[in-house]
């Protein structure tokens, strides 16, 4: 583990105390979960602070956990009895048809969160940083624009692809999706043949919509194997940060 982070880390606790839910340093990342209440405070503070100086907010993104730890096939190895699982569980989620539900595993409040990157370049430190939506039904979060204009365009995909709100927001529309379009594409319970079929009709000179034609199935099983790539060699990391210090 990195000294320098596992500092940054302390400094945090020292710093917002009850404010930080939680605080995790792991695989070389620190990644803090704060309530929605307290984002915009913690977020002036961590770009003001000059222990911190977190003035660049690199990404956003929406996270769907409702379906969090629950996979198609409950295998580390490639079978056909790992296959058939997936095929037979008509509950599977590359299986739902437009309409269908499913049981969220989250804990009510805990289904939709914004995180948050961040990177200090007078420390050469990154930060994660993580807001669930308190209300399920109707997820919500303020803006930080105010605090990095960079959000912008970040919280309005979050919004498009989870319908994740950010009260506050200036301009707060789809981004990625089409005029009309139903559903957040990203969420756990959407489809994955989607609820519509477009098409250019040259009879009517124009785009038309249709229903969906392509049979909701499933493909390919997901095997979960590990991966030399993402090791972390933590000497070499904190080799390199104290050479670029």
């Amino acid at each position: 583990m990195s000294n320098r982070r596992q500092q940054m880390a302390d400094t945090l606790r020292a710093e917002f105390g009850d404010k930080l839910e939680t605080l995790v340093v792991a695989y070389d990342e620190v990644t803090a979960e704060i309530a929605a209440d307290n984002l915009l405070e913690v977020a002036t503070a961590l770009r003001d602070n000059a222990a911190f100086q977190f003035q660049q907010l690199v990404d956003l993104c929406g996270v769907d956990y409702s379906q969090y730890g629950r996979v198609e096939w409950q295998t580390e190895d490639a079978s056909r009895a790992g296959f058939s699982r997936g095929v037979d569980d008509v509950a599977t989620m590359g299986r739902l048809q437009f309409g269908d539900e499913l049981e969220s595993l989250a804990v009510r409040g805990r289904r939709f969160a914004a995180v948050y990157h961040l990177i200090s370049y007078a420390h050469n430190l990154r930060l994660r940083l993580r807001v669930f939506a308190p209300d399920d039904d109707f997820p919500m979060v303020p803006t930080v624009t105010a605090v990095w204009a960079s959000a912008d365009w970040y919280e309005r995909e979050a919004f498009d692809l989870f319908g994740i709100l950010f009260s506050g927001h200036p301009d707060l529309r789809r981004i990625l999706t089409d005029y009309g379009f139903v559903g957040h594409p990203f969420r756990k319970d959407f489809p994955l043949v989607g609820n519509v079929e477009m098409r250019y009709d040259p009879e009517r000179a124009r785009v038309v919509y249709e229903p969906v034609t392509i049979e909701a199935r499933v493909l390919v099983p997901r095997v979960k194997r590990e991966d030399h790539r993402y090791l972390v060699d933590e000497a070499a990391i904190d080799k390199a940060s104290e050479a670029q210090d």
